[in-house]
């Protein structure tokens, strides 16, 4: 038995399904997970001495790779001088200086410990400066785990969501409204239909896998929120500051009411954030009167990791990372041969589609072949390349990977992609 098999076994009588969040498991492409010894620049070194090209990278947040020698400096610094004091510090000021300098819509900044507490925390502000209750999200966009964004989509253009876990009252899925992303006759009938406090998306969504907006669909939320009285809520969790300085909303020219922000701005340590108009930021306790709070909120480990990670990042990091990713969609989709996929990059995201049909929204992706795509990534683990092991997922090259890994992976993809043979049942 591995040691990665034990350590499993072991996890399953006190974790449940063996891992501490679900897509770890590995249960999407068949397999048992991987437990990872530790991670040297672009590569991760599992308990058993076997070496990956990794393109998880912590799901986002290591754009500079494992271990990057400033960014364990800056926490090692950091951590001598204590772990946390629930205290304000100096590296606070400056972190929130160093975003509003990035993202032109960002004012004033109140930082969390994850994602979901910043998108829970986006949601309640929108309530109360708008006076409304209902909220529009996406289908296949995930904002953390809060109740009321945790819902699925009903039937017809727009449609009041239904819960989509157990646990998940219907009073909370019920002010949440659900439409299919890139469908503007849905969005105009559902802020025609509903008084919204606000639209919440990802400039550029990648938790259904990557599915860019099309032209004009980001700027008729942004006309949709002002004309309708609700806040543009922008999630970039994942694309803030990882495809561009100041995130999608730099990339695409739009503006955010307010931004949830995580994964990069932590550098590698648990940290996210939200931001916005001073006046709506100033709303929030103690300034104002709606309430967050969070003991470990602007820890100083996770200020400098963030502080050090983004110092990195200036005009030619992100066209090194874009050209980086475009080397590696290119060499994939060349890897597929006749393969029906279809492949949506942008700088330093991507996701492989096991479909030759066009993705426009999450109902796309649910078209694809799930059991070639499980497949796939099986035999790119056989051949030493780490994907995202769920369908639903992108893949996050980072800055340390370089040119002769990124050929690798495209090698180890030709392989992968002749290991499965003619796909069953012709193109998707």
């Amino acid at each position: 038995m591995t040691r990665s098999a034990e350590l499993y076994r072991r996890a399953l009588e006190v974790l449940p399904g063996g891992v501490n969040s679900p897509v770890r498991a590995m249960q999407a492409i068949g397999r048992t997970p991987i437990f990872v010894a530790h991670g040297e620049g672009a590569e991760i070194v599992d308990v058993d001495g076997n070496r990956y090209l990794d393109y998880v990278c912590s799901w986002g947040p290591l754009i500079h790779g494992h271990a990057h020698p400033l960014v364990i400096d800056a926490v090692r610094t950091a951590a001598a001088g204590g772990t946390s004091f629930g205290a304000p510090t100096a590296g606070e000021v400056k972190l929130a200086e160093e975003v509003i300098e990035r993202m032109d819509s960002v004012e004033m900044l109140r930082m969390t410990s994850s994602g979901t507490e910043a998108a829970m925390t986006a949601i309640r502000l929108a309530r109360a400066a708008t006076g409304r209750e209902m909220v529009l999200k996406f289908a296949g966009a995930y904002h953390g785990h809060v109740d009321g964004l945790l819902a699925q989509a009903g039937s017809g253009l727009a449609t009041q969501a239904l819960p989509a876990s157990p646990g998940v009252l219907t009073s909370a899925a019920a002010v949440t409204v659900v439409v299919e992303w890139n469908d503007r006759e849905a969005l105009l009938a559902a802020t025609e239909r509903h008084a919204l406090a606000a639209i919440l998306a990802e400039p550029l969504p990648a938790n259904m896998g990557l599915v860019p907006a099309h032209a004009g669909f980001l700027e008729l939320l942004r006309e949709r929120a002002t004309e309708t009285g609700a806040l543009l809520v922008l999630d970039e969790v994942i694309s803030g500051f990882r495809v561009a300085r100041g995130g999608a909303q730099a990339l695409y020219g739009v503006a955010a009411d307010i931004t949830i922000m995580g994964k990069v701005i932590g550098g590698g340590l648990p940290a996210a954030a939200l931001g916005g108009r001073a006046e709506l930021m100033g709303m929030l306790a103690p300034a104002g009167e709606v309430y967050q709070a969070g003991t470990l909120s602007g820890n100083p480990l996770a200020v400098a990791a963030g502080l050090a990670s983004l110092s990195l990042l200036d005009e030619s990091a992100y066209l090194r990372l874009d050209a980086l990713t475009e080397r590696l969609a290119a060499g994939l989709k060349e890897a597929a041969g006749s393969y029906p996929i279809s492949i949506a990059s942008a700088p330093g995201l991507l996701t492989v589609f096991f479909t030759d049909l066009a993705i426009d929204g999450f109902a796309g992706v649910q078209r694809c072949d799930l059991a070639a795509h499980a497949a796939w990534c099986r035999e790119l683990l056989r051949r030493g390349v780490y994907p995202p092991p769920s369908q639903f997922e992108a893949w996050f090259p980072s800055l340390a990977h370089t040119a002769e890994q990124i050929d690798r992976t495209v090698e180890a993809a030709a392989a992968a992609f002749a290991a499965l043979g003619e796909p069953a049942g012709g193109a998707q």
